[in-house]
């Protein structure tokens, strides 16, 4: 993947995140039980923390260092720490909550990744 797709992508990934953060405050506040809001605020949070990494992973990739992977990983920990956080929030279904460690360890796997690449890189 390119630094020019992956820095596409992670603008992408920013603005779904404001939006659906902007939609928790607004739309969902009166709807969701505190505790529910509170997990759903959790998911925008690493949600935009993480795609601001993305952002700056594109930024080392524009100048060689081969952080792809760990790109991918930052994607993949979005759609299931994120996502099913927010799902769940929305559902009620507490059983996705067994998903969302899966996401907090590609987030993991990916900065561990992109620090042996960092240290690797010249």
């Amino acid at each position: 993947m390119s630094a020019r797709v992956l820095a596409a992508m992670a603008a992408i990934l920013l603005a779904l995140g404001v939006g659906l953060g902007a939609m928790a405050a607004h739309a969902l506040k009166s709807r969701l039980a505190p505790d529910m809001m509170l997990i759903f605020e959790t998911g925008a949070r690493y949600h935009i923390y993480h795609a601001l990494g993305l952002f700056l992973l594109a930024v080392f990739i524009d100048r060689g260092v081969a952080l792809q992977g760990a790109a991918w990983c930052l994607i993949v920990g979005i759609g299931l720490f994120s996502g099913s956080l927010y799902i769940l929030a929305l559902s009620g279904v507490r059983k996705l909550g067994i998903v969302t460690p899966f996401g907090g360890v590609a987030f993991m796997g990916g900065w561990v990744w992109a620090a042996v690449q960092l240290w690797r890189s010249k």
